[in-house]
């Protein structure tokens, strides 16, 4: 029995692929939450929305994977493991080439420094937050696609 050997172009695909084949495609969100109820609760019903999700404890740790890896949005609590660690994330996720979309979220109604950092998102009603977060998303990519058709011409 013959077997078919993949041609150097099927194979240099798969190596330049970095993620598995499920994941192509699929909006990339950071979520950072220092409370694991919040952030497990958070990420299941965004996993459920669609998305393939990344999480942070830790206003250290979600820097790390925005260093590792590029995100369609990312959300935040504001109070991570001080008062403006949530503000930080957005700030550094902004400075990154990408540009990805950002919002603070919160169980609380208080906006605290959302003014500054965006939109806030209130994760009580669930077909609400995955409408917000799709909305987010795809202003995101409407923007770039306009920033990349400026550069084209």
């Amino acid at each position: 029995m013959v077997t078919k050997q993949p041609t150097a172009r099927h194979r240099k695909g798969r190596q330049d692929s970095r993620r598995p084949r499920e994941y192509r495609g699929v909006a990339r969100v950071l979520l950072a939450d220092d409370n694991p109820t919040s952030r497990l609760t958070l990420q299941t019903v965004l996993e459920a929305g669609g998305y393939r999700v990344d999480t942070a404890a830790s206003a250290a740790e979600a820097l790390g994977l925005l260093d590792q890896s590029e995100y369609a949005l990312v959300l935040t609590d504001l109070a991570l493991e001080s008062p403006d660690a949530g503000l930080r994330v957005l700030a550094h996720a902004r400075a990154k080439t990408y540009r990805p979309a950002t919002a603070i979220v919160t169980a609380s109604h208080a906006s605290g420094g959302a003014g500054q950092a965006g939109m806030l998102i209130q994760p009580q009603n669930l077909p609400e937050l995955l409408g917000q977060v799709a909305g987010m998303i795809s202003e995101r990519a409407s923007k770039r696609v306009a920033r990349e058709m400026r550069h084209a011409s």
